[in-house]
């Protein structure tokens, strides 16, 4: 019954808006949930809702599994327990499943947490799509907005009567009016101004999306034989190299010729390049010896040096001893003479 009168409040308003339609009134509608699924701040708060409808989630999970444990253990140990203790067993068992329900009631029921904060989200930006909606209704001279999500049934609507874009556009740039400089906001306006003459005429929005579609091809065109001709550079320079190898191919097996031809092909122009490499390899070869030669040679006047600084030094080691042995024996002379009858026979004395 209740369904047969919405359709016929359905019915009943559309003929009334295709009678206002023939006497040139304007209507429009909008998708609420399209609306609230495109406004970033409202899908972030939304998000963490999600993240704490699933910890609410886990913890009635977790109850569940304490209460089904009990159960388990209950009936393991009935026949073991008196009648006073199975009925104190039970009653804690049923005041749990009724704790249970009663949190499941007050997170998800239709009072609950989560329907609450659902709508305490969504108010701010329903506040913002009615003011956006009334303001677009008297800049744009609609007499009727309706909202697609409501509980009126719309059983079809045009997609060229759908604003719902122009109310997004209009709480966007609300919120961005506060963080532009005065250079952007004049640059807003002027697009805004745009799209609006765009939502009026829609042969200017063809026009548009036409041009853009041209730019499109004409830019893809331009990528196409910015392409070709980098594929034709490279085709080139793979052929370039191809022609380069074969002719040091072609270098590689003249050389191995038999002595007789190439003593013969010396002559010949062709060959000068063999001799000068030849000649290069033999100019290789002496300038490595010579490097030896004199890496040797370096060598050799090293270890001479440091032989003839060990010779100085053993050299100088043995002067000195020398030197120190002449002065103790010149003092112990010394000593001698100048003090004789230490030296005497003690005998000769007595």
């Amino acid at each position: 019954m209740r369904n047969n009168l919405r359709i016929l409040l359905v019915i009943t308003l559309f003929s009334a808006m295709a009678h206002a339609q023939s006497r040139g009134i304007k209507i429009g509608y909008i998708d609420m949930e399209y609306i609230l699924q495109n406004v970033p701040d409202y899908t972030e708060a939304k998000n963490q809702l999600e993240q704490k409808a699933q910890k609410w989630k886990q913890e009635i999970e977790t109850k569940k599994n304490e209460i089904a444990a009990l159960k388990e253990v209950l009936a393991t140990e009935r026949a073991l327990l008196t009648k006073e203790l199975l009925e104190e067993r039970e009653e804690e068992i049923a005041f749990q499943e009724k704790e249970l329900i009663d949190y499941q009631e007050k997170r998800f029921g239709p009072k609950g947490d989560l329907t609450i904060q659902r709508a305490v989200l969504a108010q701010p930006v329903q506040d913002q799509v009615f003011n956006a909606a009334q303001d677009i209704a008297e800049a744009k001279k609609y007499d009727f907005i309706l909202d697609k999500t409501s509980d009126l049934t719309i059983l079809f609507a045009a997609k060229r009567y759908d604003i719902s874009d122009q109310v997004l556009r209009v709480i966007n740039r609300s919120n961005k009016r506060n963080q532009l400089t005065k250079k952007q906001l004049k640059e807003e306006e002027a697009k805004e101004a745009k799209e609006n003459m765009e939502d009026e005429n829609p042969a200017l929005a063809d026009r548009r999306k036409k041009l853009e579609e041209k730019k499109a091809q004409r830019d893809k065109l331009i990528a196409d034989k910015k392409a070709a001709l980098e594929q034709k550079k490279l085709e080139q320079q793979t052929a370039k190299e191809a022609r380069k190898n074969g002719t040091a191919a072609k270098t590689s097996a003249k050389t191995s010729e038999t002595p007789e031809k190439a003593t013969d092909s010396t002559k010949t122009p062709e060959k000068k390049p063999l001799i000068k490499e030849r000649e290069a390899k033999s100019t290789d070869s002496t300038a490595v010896a010579k490097k030896q030669k004199s890496a040797e040679e370096r060598a050799q006047i090293l270890a001479d040096r440091k032989k003839a600084l060990e010779e100085k030094k053993q050299k100088a080691l043995e002067a000195r001893e020398a030197a120190k042995k002449a002065r103790d024996e010149k003092k112990d002379s010394k000593e001698k003479t100048e003090n004789p009858v230490k030296t005497e026979n003690p005998d000769k004395t007595n």
